[in-house]
């Protein structure tokens, strides 16, 4: 108990904004693993971030559902420990482990005491590398994710972005979703679950970050001791897909008082240099606040909707800019025209100066609030990593969008934006809309 609510005590502080510089180390394992460390010796507690690339992505052919129900189940047992024996040693030890799959990566989150990494990197070595995938544990998550897919089958939002990746994206692995069908999952056995996990937790796909109470000698020991177990290589990655945008406005019927409109277009890669660009265009026409042309002529205006919002987003395989608002089914036809005519305006018009510089002291302004605490300190890290961006890019992000000028917002957001390729993706019953239009 004492232990535990020590542990409530550091969690609290690591929350706590950091105020001095970020300053990362940049750390070779004796194995030749790579990891960025912010060290932070003031609170005993380390964070660790740790990504594997290809996530729900390298499902194979009819096992959709099997990388995400795998990582569900990596903390129901572990080693010697069943689900119930893990937990307790986890607990006993005020350790916290979490564990996602997207379409790109499986994560894994810890936070633990430095007193105990030994043992709470045991646990999680274990989880990683030695999961029981005993049969209750198995059905007991495969009846909760059950639960939650025909949840989902009655949730618009979620039809929406089911249909829209399957327009989009087609039969590549991005075209369904990566927790699967209700007829995938119920079909998986434990070989399956056993080839997800050999094929997604792999040694030659790792990015890992740490933040906190930990030296670079004991990070390095601590990380080649995690990996130890972990297969050199895992399954091949997905190719790159040419995501499909036919124009126009795509109709999915839907017994719901309110249409769920998806609109895209092709996006921009994050290591083109006009990304900065780009994202301060997005933040004026469609980013987040109220002061974004989106939310001021949809929302403020006609009233058409509570909320509409675009952004750009980065797949390994794939880059869009993507925006969603729901509305009325008899108002759906006038929010896309809308939307359409506020692309075409951004597109041919520009921004002005003064949305520019608002945008501008938005996004500086905001960038420190990022890092408040270790956790998410050593989120950002690997993300860079994954993302392939320089060591130094927390120091220079800011001067990077302060340098972009008002022109090249406005040249960035005609050559980008396209109103005869941006398509609407439809789910409802719109008034004045109908499928295939």
């Amino acid at each position: 108990m004492k232990r535990f609510v020590a542990a409530v005590a550091l969690w609290v502080g690591a929350a706590l904004p950091l105020h001095a510089s970020v300053e990362i180390t940049e750390v070779t394992t004796p194995a030749g693993f790579t990891v960025w460390l912010v060290e932070e010796p003031a609170i005993p507690a380390v964070s660790l971030e740790i990504l594997f690339k290809g996530g729900t992505s390298l499902d194979q052919p009819g096992k959709r559902g099997a990388t995400y129900l795998m990582t569900a189940i990596l903390e129901e047992g572990a080693g010697d420990l069943d689900a119930l024996g893990f937990a307790q040693a986890r607990d006993d030890l005020a350790a916290s482990f979490g564990f996602d799959a997207s379409d790109d990566y499986v994560s894994v989150s810890a936070r633990f005491l430095s007193d105990t990494t030994d043992e709470a990197m045991a646990l999680l070595s274990d989880a990683l590398a030695a999961p029981r995938f005993d049969d209750d544990a198995v059905e007991r998550v495969r009846a909760q994710v059950l639960v939650g897919l025909r949840g989902d089958a009655e949730d618009p939002d979620t039809v929406a972005s089911t249909a829209f990746s399957e327009m989009t994206f087609g039969d590549h692995p991005y075209g369904t979703p990566g927790e699967g069908t209700i007829d995938t999952v119920a079909a998986l056995t434990r070989d399956d679950l056993l080839a997800a996990h050999k094929g997604a937790l792999a040694q030659d796909r790792v990015y890992i970050g740490a933040a906190g109470d930990i030296s670079p000698e004991r990070l390095a020991q601590v990380v080649d001791d995690l990996m130890a177990r972990l297969p050199e290589s895992g399954a091949a990655l997905p190719p790159p897909v040419t995501p499909n945008f036919p124009g126009g406005v795509q109709v999915v019927p839907f017994d719901t008082p309110q249409s769920v409109i998806t609109f895209a277009q092709p996006g921009l890669d994050r290591d083109h240099p006009d990304y900065f660009a780009a994202y301060i265009a997005n933040q004026i026409l469609g980013g987040s606040g109220f002061e974004a042309r989106l939310m001021t002529e949809v929302r403020e205006k006609r009233g058409l909707t509570y909320g509409i919002y675009s952004y750009l987003l980065g797949k390994d395989q794939a880059d869009l800019l993507i925006g969603r608002a729901s509305t009325a089914n008899a108002r759906a036809a006038e929010t896309i025209e809308v939307v359409r005519a506020e692309w075409e305006r951004m597109a041919t018009e520009g921004p002005t100066e003064a949305e520019v510089a608002k945008a501008k002291t938005f996004l500086i302004g905001g960038y420190p609030l990022r890092f408040d605490g270790n956790a998410a300190i050593a989120g950002i890290m690997v993300g860079m990593q994954a993302g392939g961006l320089p060591i130094d890019y927390i120091a220079t992000r800011n001067d990077r969008m302060a340098a972009v000028t008002v022109e090249d917002v406005r040249r960035v957001a005609g050559e980008l934006l396209d109103p005869q390729v941006l398509t609407f993706l439809v789910v409802g019953q719109p008034e004045g809309l109908e499928a295939g239009n």
